[in-house]
């Protein structure tokens, strides 16, 4: 499934419509080229999942994994850019987090040890300078038909 995003706030209203549709042991897979909406798009999820738009999320790079507690559950935001190997992955609580909600920016990073029921989000630039595709795969069908059905109202703001 593609989304077409015309502005970052749209990436912002994408997060904040998925995130009342997220529950334990679900894992979001964040791709792209740096620049593509990754890092707006966790941020937007972690503050609305928190209900604090003014909370301060700074990327994991240099953490690689980033706790928060939300009112939907702890919520881990890795980046694994400076992964040097899954192997790694068990020193930053990945099988608790597996059990918690995910962010995981780099998952290609993480190789097998990724949920397999992961929802992969592609990030690439579109045409206008602002403009994104974000392509969604991963879900079982039925879980991505119902965010399909919404996504319309859930990203007028």
């Amino acid at each position: 499934m593609d989304v077409h995003l015309s502005s970052p706030q749209q990436t912002v209203l994408l997060a904040r419509h998925l995130a009342g549709m997220l529950g334990s042991g679900d894992c979001l897979a964040l791709q792209g080229e740096m620049g593509a909406g990754k890092s707006t798009f966790a941020r937007a999820l972690i503050r609305h999942l928190v209900g604090d738009e003014s909370l301060e999320v700074p990327s994991p790079t240099f953490a690689l994994v980033q706790p928060y507690d939300t009112k939907a559950g702890t919520v881990f935001h890795y980046d694994l850019w400076r992964l040097s190997g899954p192997d790694e992955l068990y020193e930053l609580s990945w099988d608790d987090a597996c059990e918690s909600i995910m962010l995981v920016e780099w998952p290609e990073r993480a190789e097998e040890l990724m949920p397999e029921d992961a929802l992969y989000f592609m990030f690439v630039h579109g045409r206008g300078e602002e403009e994104r595709v974000v392509t969604l795969r991963g879900w079982p069908e039925e879980r991505l038909k119902a965010l399909s059905a919404t996504l319309v109202e859930g990203l007028t703001p």
